[in-house]
């Protein structure tokens, strides 16, 4: 049996979380391996919804869920909804709930950076989600991060809190405000350590254990691969890297235990916050995408933008992250349409490029060359087999892969778990 790893191969919000549900059904560990509580995945099981940040989806069903070291973790965030899972009838405990104790902390401290420097910054905004994520990665390679292994030994705290705060006293003076009272950031770190430390080990070993005993392994991914810090659509990117190798470092298993890649991909293009988009709409069908697709962020409430699927992307996302196979997802929002549209290279200056060039002025310059392909008037949603599809809607997800240059594995039809086409199993390829 292969290990599967899922990441993003848009902005993210492509319905990670259901495939993710799906997956973790058939899975015996489910990782999450990079990113923080900024990115949202919404799982619909029975009809009941959930809406998890932090929690690896595979909490749900039971499964053995890790968050690794690559992660960033605020803590305060992660008590908020465990409480929250735990109402809606899910039971959470050291035996299904794992977190790297080599993890570094979110601290309030990241958060009131974020929300400072995004203040400032006025028209040169990012669009952070304002959660401290950016700060908390800084302060990781800056060699200062507090981590989960921390909590143990907040006696001896002392010279960390040096370092942390010589940093952030200077940044905070920067903005007029008063340096970090340590005493109270001491106390909200007592009062949280024994929460968190109950999950808290070296988790690299368990997955070494697991791994040796044959368990199936599923490694989640946040946002999207255009997000990523390095491959993304640089600085409106998010501040770790979203790419499927990140699966290996952030986790501590080899790069020889991710298996199958899956990227997950909507049937059209969405993104939150600022940034390029080549194929955005902002137009009726835009509206129209926006309201039938739900499209608003889980974590933040904000309004997506939307447009069509942008080949050329997908494409790039799949090559720089090594995709396998991608699923398909949200196709049943395009149902009714005329007319679909699916961008096959852009226009820029003159010149046709099939990649998006990596500065942020020629990225933003590029006019998307469109394909036109005929709609369907039939419904897909809650098809369960190809066959349930119109031809029409068969005729766009083969017209996708070519482009994309990767096959189609899933293909989903309703936010429900079950409501999913399996065209190749990841566990098994």
């Amino acid at each position: 049996m292969a290990n599967v790893t899922v990441i993003g191969a848009q902005w993210g919000d492509e319905g990670k979380g259901k495939i993710v549900d799906w997956l973790a059904s058939r899975a015996d560990v489910v990782v999450r391996f990079q990113g923080g509580h900024n990115a949202g995945h919404t799982l619909v099981i029975d009809g009941k919804t959930y809406k998890l940040s932090l929690l690896p989806s595979g909490i749900v069903s039971g499964t053995l869920s890790v968050i690794g070291n690559g992660v960033v973790l605020d803590p305060w965030a992660l008590r908020d909804e465990v409480a929250k899972v735990e109402a809606q009838g899910v039971a959470i405990t050291a035996e299904n709930l794992a977190i790297a104790d080599n993890c570094p902390l979110i601290l309030p401290l990241h958060r009131d950076l974020d929300a400072l420097r995004e203040t400032a910054a006025g028209k040169g905004k990012i669009g952070t989600t304002g959660r401290g994520i950016g700060p908390a990665y800084e302060d990781k390679v800056g060699r200062r991060a507090i981590r989960v292994c921390d909590l143990a030994h907040l006696d001896t705290l002392e010279p960390q809190l040096d370092r942390l705060c010589a940093h952030h006293d200077a940044l905070r003076a920067g903005f007029g405000q008063p340096p970090v009272d340590r005493a109270a950031l001491l106390e909200e770190l007592r009062e949280i350590a024994p929460f968190v430390l109950r999950f808290a080990q070296p988790v690299w070993k368990r997955l070494k254990k697991v791994r040796r005993a044959g368990a199936k392994i599923l490694f989640e991914g946040a946002q999207g691969v255009l997000l990523d810090v390095d491959h993304g659509t640089y600085p409106f990117v998010t501040s770790s890297n979203t790419v499927s190798g990140t699966a290996a470092s952030g986790s501590g298993l080899g790069p020889n235990s991710t298996g199958f890649v899956l990227g997950i991909v909507k049937a059209y293009t969405t993104r939150v916050g600022s940034g390029p988009f080549p194929t955005e709409l902002e137009d009726e069908i835009g509206q129209r995408l926006g309201e039938r697709g739900h499209e608003f962020g889980t974590v933040t409430g904000r309004k997506r933008r939307v447009g069509w699927f942008d080949a050329v992307l997908v494409r790039q996302s799949c090559a720089i992250s090594g995709v396998t196979g991608i699923a398909l997802t949200k196709i049943d929002v395009l149902d009714g349409l005329e007319k679909v549209k699916i961008c096959t290279g852009y226009r820029l200056r003159g010149k046709v490029y099939d990649y998006l060039p990596s500065h942020s002025a020629d990225q933003a310059a590029c006019e998307p060359i469109y394909e036109d392909m005929p709609g369907w008037s039939e419904s897909t949603a809650g098809a369960r087999s190809y066959a349930d599809l119109p031809a029409n809607a068969i005729k766009y997800i083969q017209r996708i892969q070519e482009l994309i240059e990767c096959p189609v594995a899933l293909v989903s039809t309703s936010p429900e778990r079950d409501d999913t086409i399996l065209m190749r199993d990841p566990f098994v390829d």
